[in-house]
């Protein structure tokens, strides 16, 4: 980034007269101020847009705009995105993971302010997602960018992405404990001596941030419905379970259907159909329109009418049987409803879907129990648990979940029976996915950085950056005696064998050749091609660095040829690849 004068004389100013730990805890507080605004400007934003379009409306009317509102949201955010921005913005924390694992944590500029507007219209017009994700994606560039324009190393960049991240999700939620957890199971910041006072400062500064422009009160109002009791914990390890087996059916379903519309190249036929799915289920169950915080807080309190009102189900008044089943429908439509949004081109987060996929989930378990005759069970207080097992299961961070629905809720009493849900449910799920909906795609290519300081190096060393090229090649019709005249030019032993068009044919070691080098009889009838060999082990430009060693290691071999498409690149060598992995070690460890 371009530095101004001015900026450079402040910049100098510091480093003489503050020391990095110092300007680290002051950028802190500006970060956490930064990302509490930004969640401010997103809630208030989505909260004008929502009333504007449902105040005074009639029952009637509201059954078909809730069909029109999503469609047409999502299709002012697809204008937005491709005609004013004019380039691809991905949802917030797996950009976030992505930049931190292979862009050493560069967030573009434009993510600090292009996330908030795209999710405003998506989730103010009624798209079935969350806004958490843009708001945690905004504080991560704003952290980013802040830490280039002040010529800040990769290690202080990473640590300023986690703990904008923390404060922009403390402010939105106001749950400061449970940010600063997400910052570690899911951005994976080390919780160490050099990132836990920024965390604590930024956090407890959004929160502040949030007090002062929204007020202070408890995001979903809980009242405890009886105190827990021992006897209780088999049916919070069976909840455990069962929002397990949802949370694989989210995560599963969110994965395959993103694979489908990644599949519909043309934008308007992926906003038409998904659009059209979502504005048909949102008209069908009207819960399911925007982040549903009403249809939350009434399950939370153990009452299931309100969910039902302007729907075509609104006449009625079903039995608990009926009502089983429409709660297991939305379950299962709530996934549905999230990814057609994302599909279709909406731009949102996952954590207010899971929440509502979670208390329903506890919601039906409950009632499911009394119904049997082997109750009766607070329905509320599993309904709570519920939120908690979800969002363990599908964002893979049970620390994060019971924390934040204690601190969202005030269920700080039901805290036992958080941590028994959220912790079977977090087990059930690793038994079948290993990754978060956050984390496949990346897991997937190799790009995921973990807690893990080996794989993290790892996942931060770039093939390309690593690629030796001072070999001279060889033409497959070529002579020894060309090949002879290469080696008094040459300071390396190996010479590659490529054709005209740049495809790699084998490789010739000087070892190989010894024996009939000094022949000359040889140079002008035997051919390149004839002494070459094919390596058995070759290592392509888009291999992870997982990959290649796990090639040294495979081969035995000091040197690898790189590839791309079959053509000849360069080499790598064992060397080489161990140097820069020392390097990258001292980068990103605490100092």
């Amino acid at each position: 980034m371009e530095k101004t004068a001015v900026l450079e004389r402040i910049l100098n100013w510091r480093a003489r007269h503050i020391s990095d730990n110092q300007f680290i805890l002051i950028l802190s507080v500006v970060v956490g101020i930064l990302g509490g605004l930004s969640a401010v400007i997103i809630k208030n934003g989505v909260a004008f847009l929502h009333t504007g379009l449902t105040a005074g409306i009639s029952p009637i009317s509201h059954h078909f705009l809730y069909f029109l509102y999503p469609m047409t949201g999502i299709l002012l955010t697809v204008i937005f995105v491709r005609y004013i921005l004019r380039r691809p913005l991905s949802h917030g924390i797996p950009t976030v993971l992505h930049a931190i694992s292979k862009k050493r944590g560069v967030l573009a500029p434009f993510q600090t302010y292009a996330s908030i507007i795209a999710s405003v219209l998506t989730v103010g017009f009624g798209g079935s997602v969350g806004l958490e994700g843009p708001t945690i994606g905004t504080g991560a560039a704003i952290g980013s960018n802040l830490g280039r324009m002040l010529n800040l190393n990769y290690k202080q960049i990473t640590l300023m992405i986690g703990v904008a991240g923390t404060a922009a999700m403390a402010s939105i939620f106001q749950a400061p404990i449970a940010a600063m957890l997400f910052a570690v199971e899911v951005i994976m910041i080390d919780l160490t001596t050099f990132s836990i006072i920024p965390l604590l400062i930024a956090s407890a500064t959004a929160v502040l941030t949030s007090y002062f422009l929204l007020g202070q009160a408890v995001l979903y109002p809980f009242e405890i419905q009886g105190h827990f009791k021992i006897s209780e914990v088999p049916y919070y390890v069976a909840l455990g379970i069962l929002a397990g087996m949802v949370s694989i059916y989210f995560t599963k379903i969110y994965i395959s259907i993103e694979r489908l519309f990644q599949r519909i190249r043309p934008w308007n036929v992926r906003w038409l159909v998904g659009s059209s799915m979502l504005g048909l289920l949102i008209f069908l169950f009207p819960a399911l329109y925007g982040e549903g915080y009403e249809a939350v807080n009434a399950a939370l309190s153990g009452n299931y009418h309100p969910i039902l009102d302007n729907s075509i189900f609104s006449r009625y008044q079903p039995d608990v049987q009926t009502m089983l089943v429409l709660f297991l429908i939305m379950i299962l439509l709530k996934a549905i409803t999230t990814v057609v949004t994302f599909g279709a081109g909406g731009i949102g987060g996952i954590f207010a879907p899971a929440l509502f996929t979670g208390v329903f989930t506890g919601l039906w378990f409950a009632e499911l129990v009394n119904h049997l005759g082997l109750g009766p069970v607070p329905a509320g207080n599993y309904a709570l648990a519920g939120m908690g097992g979800v969002i363990a299961g599908v964002l893979h961070a049970p620390l994060t979940s019971i924390f934040l629905i204690a601190e969202i809720t005030g269920g700080y009493q039901l805290f036992l029976p958080l941590m028994i849900t959220s912790a079977v449910t977090y087990v059930t799920v690793r038994i079948f996915v290993s990754n978060s909906v956050y984390t496949h795609l990346l897991a997937r290519r190799g790009e995921l950085i973990t807690h893990d300081k080996d794989r993290a190096v790892l996942t931060l060393m770039k093939v390309e950056d690593l690629i030796e090229k001072n070999f001279l090649p060889l033409h497959p019709d070529e002579y020894l005696g060309d090949l002879v005249r290469l080696v008094s030019k040459s300071s390396r032993n190996l010479f590659p064998v490529v054709d005209e068009e740049g495809f790699f044919k084998g490789l010739i070691t000087l070892d190989d050749i010894r024996k009939i080098m000094f022949r000359p009889e040889l140079y002008g009838t035997t051919y390149v091609s004839d002494l070459m060999v094919i390596p058995s082990v070759t290592v392509d430009l888009d291999d992870s660095m997982e990959e290649v060693t796990e090639k040294f290691q495979r081969s035995g071999q000091y040197v690898l040829v790189v590839l791309h498409h079959s053509k000849y690149i360069g080499f790598v060598s064992r060397a080489n690849v161990f140097s820069e992995y020392r390097k990258m070690l001292k980068t990103i460890s605490d100092e």
